[in-house]
């Protein structure tokens, strides 16, 4: 007779149900756990330690920690930053207390994106850390230089896991398909394309390949091509953390391709920010800013083209106005490069906040009222249109007494070496006027 009330327990996921028992069945961070190499030292020596695991989603950090745990017969006790509080965090002590007390088992308390945490949670954890009640280990997405307390930071040790190599997604299909898809095949092409979709994160690859197994069998398939692909996957976007480390990373990387004059590279990093969700508006104000720094005067027709290419943008939207800062990006890449500007303003900035409040030299002051007359204001100030040349050699327009200064030292690259032409020409018409005087 058929069972009537079926069991509710849900069916594990496949990630989970493939998630490694043992040290040696991980896939990936040969780095840290090959032989002789950091962790796998660590699960060798018998002795645990407080750990941070940083790396992208989908590497093993969760798996790691509970392997410690078992390795070290510990107790594993969870927590997600997002989901706790202080509260959970007392709660969770407790019970790493009760389980040394009445069963002598050390407890191993896995935080998982620990960087959710203010100072005040994570500041909760030291004194337990430091009494040996528990051994943290926290899990994170970003760089715990930014985001984790020095406190916590000094007393742990950070761990630095990478994304899954395609060749390593690669042995993760095949173990996948072997052990859990039998029946099911895939042509060359959907592989390729489905280990491309995950992107180095096990878990991505691992649910699309939970979520087409269900797919083929409402199709009544068992060969995955790439037109299934196409039908049964949502567009997707590569990983893009719009706040995290890989927003700045590749921001950064934007901004040295352009720097380095390498139009390739540049336009290569504004496709990848465009394609995992990047706002073009936000890119658009940073390539605006490129201009103005790396650029500057020795091409300023980059300046003009940049604001052109944001306001295209602000027009047209994607994916039409994107092509504007693509082409911006390019121009800039290929153009003379100068940081004079941006080197003489902080120069200069820096040089004001140092110095003193120094008054206006009275010749450069202006005078609409006849009292401002009598005290001098604008007395013999030499008024440059007049001048030959249209400059008044010798004269000064720094305040009285101010040491010589030269924020703005010209490079040679493009419009800016005919800048320097001039001010070198000025500066002598200027020698000349104070030796006659």
């Amino acid at each position: 007779m058929s069972d009537l009330f079926p069991s509710t327990t849900p069916s594990a996921p496949l990630a989970e149900r493939l998630r490694p028992k043992h040290i040696d069945e991980v896939i990936g961070q040969s780095h840290l756990l090959g032989a002789g190499r950091p962790l796998r030292l660590a699960f060798q020596s018998g002795k645990l330690h407080s750990m941070i695991l940083w790396g992208p989603p989908g590497v093993g950090k969760t798996t790691l920690a509970r392997l410690m745990a078992s390795a070290f017969d510990a107790e594993f006790v969870p927590l997600s930053a997002v989901l706790s509080g202080v509260k959970d965090i007392r709660e969770a002590i407790a019970q790493a207390q009760q389980e040394l007390q009445q069963r002598g088992r050390h407890t191993i308390l896995f935080v998982d994106e620990v960087h959710r945490f203010n100072k005040s949670q994570q500041d909760a954890f030291l004194p337990f850390v430091e009494q040996g009640l528990v051994t943290f280990i926290g899990a994170t997405t970003e760089n715990p230089s930014f985001e984790v307390n020095n406190a916590l930071l000094s007393r742990a040790t950070v761990y630095v896991l990478k994304a899954l190599s395609e060749a390593e997604l690669g042995t993760l299909f095949d173990h996948a398909q072997q052990s859990e898809l039998a029946g099911l095949a895939f042509d060359k092409d959907a592989r390729e394309r489905i280990i491309g979709y995950a992107d180095g994160d096990a878990r991505r690859l691992l649910n699309v390949l939970e979520q087409l197994q269900t797919a083929s069998k409402t199709a009544g398939i068992n060969k995955i091509g790439s037109a299934f692909l196409d039908n049964t996957l949502a567009q997707s976007l590569r990983r893009f953390d719009k706040g995290g480390e890989a927003f700045y990373d590749q921001i950064s990387a934007l901004h040295k391709s352009v720097r380095g004059s390498h139009p390739d590279a540049a336009l290569y990093w504004l496709v990848r920010m465009l394609d995992g969700g990047a706002d073009p508006r936000y890119l658009a104000r940073r390539i605006v800013r490129m201009a103005w720094e790396d650029i500057g005067l020795a091409d300023p027709r980059a300046i003009q083209l940049t604001m052109d290419a944001a306001q295209t943008y602000e027009r047209l939207g994607s994916p039409e106005g994107e092509l504007a800062l693509a082409q911006a990006v390019l121009y800039m890449a290929a153009a003379a490069k100068s940081n004079a500007g941006y080197v003489a303003y902080n120069a200069a900035r820096a040089f004001v906040a140092k110095d003193g409040s120094r008054e206006v030299p009275l010749h450069l002051r202006n005078a609409p009222t006849k009292l401002m007359k009598q005290l001098d204001y604008g007395k013999d100030y030499r008024y440059a249109h007049d001048e030959a040349g249209g400059y008044a050699a010798g004269e000064n327009y720094f305040p009285d007494n101010m040491p010589e200064v030269n924020f703005y030292q010209p490079t040679e690259r493009g419009l800016e070496a005919k800048i320097a032409e001039k001010l070198m020409y000025l500066r002598e018409l200027d020698a000349a006027a104070k030796k006659k005087k």
